[in-house]
């Protein structure tokens, strides 16, 4: 992987995206139609319906995060935060109920943690026209070496990196500390390169292709952020601060 020549990234990364909490009916409505888009009617992972929008019965305990475009102004990709429900935590996760026998427990065991402080990292997806290249390998949101460009011409993946940062900013301001996943090794790899650790924690299953369950353990992550992107972090924060402040009753 080429070392990123990033210069100030809160700065650069303004000139082509904000990331917000989606807290607004009207904004959740934006991420529905992005995901129906990817995983309806791209993917065909769900079906497509006459709203054009994917829902299910997570999204009513989910924290939203979109990626907006500067450029036109619309929302271009999105990601979610399945929390336990409050009055039966130990209730099982998404990601729970597809791996019960793949996840290594000496590693963590998700029924042994503060459920009130996890969540399930899922619905991460980007439209196509941000995320096409060639080779692309069919998936809602991917990172390749070519995302990172060459030495003499380094590029960096705004896109991964934002929402990435948008998640673990909605965690910080909930008080949660683990957060699961589901996700390609490779793509794995990829984000801890960038400096978002993420410890695989069980064997592959197959779901919608090869898939491992994963955590990300917040505060350790948030320990060893790269420097560069604390500005950014830090922005992020407070712009969304505000906006769960304003979310609506």
């Amino acid at each position: 992987m080429f070392l990123l020549e990033v210069g100030n990234l809160k700065e650069n990364f303004a000139k082509y995206f904000s990331v917000e909490a989606a807290v607004t009916e009207e904004l959740k409505h934006e991420v529905f139609r992005v995901r129906h888009a990817v995983y309806c009617e791209e993917l065909g992972y769900e079906n497509t319906n006459p709203d054009h929008q994917e829902t299910d019965s997570y999204d009513a305990r989910s924290l939203h995060i979109a990626l907006r475009a500067q450029a036109h102004g619309r929302i271009v990709g999105c990601v979610r935060l399945v929390q336990c429900d409050p009055d039966t935590p130990e209730k099982l996760l998404p990601f729970e109920k597809l791996c019960t026998d793949a996840i290594d427990r000496s590693i963590i065991d998700p029924a042994q943690v503060d459920r009130r402080a996890i969540v399930e990292i899922s619905r991460l997806a980007v439209l196509s026209d941000y995320r096409k290249r060639k080779g692309d390998s069919g998936s809602p949101m991917a990172i390749s070496e070519e995302d990172m460009g060459t030495r003499d011409q380094p590029r960096f993946p705004y896109i991964p990196v934002g929402l990435y940062l948008g998640l673990l900013v909605a965690a910080e301001l909930h008080g949660i500390e683990h957060l699961f996943t589901l996700t390609e090794a490779r793509l794995a790899r990829h984000l801890s390169a960038l400096g978002f650790r993420i410890q695989l924690i069980g064997r592959a299953i197959e779901h919608r292709g090869k898939r491992v369950p994963s955590v990300i353990y917040r505060t350790e992550l948030m320990a060893h952020l790269p420097p560069f992107m604390q500005p950014l972090y830090d922005q992020m924060k407070q712009d969304m601060s505000r906006q769960y402040a304003c979310e609506p009753a």
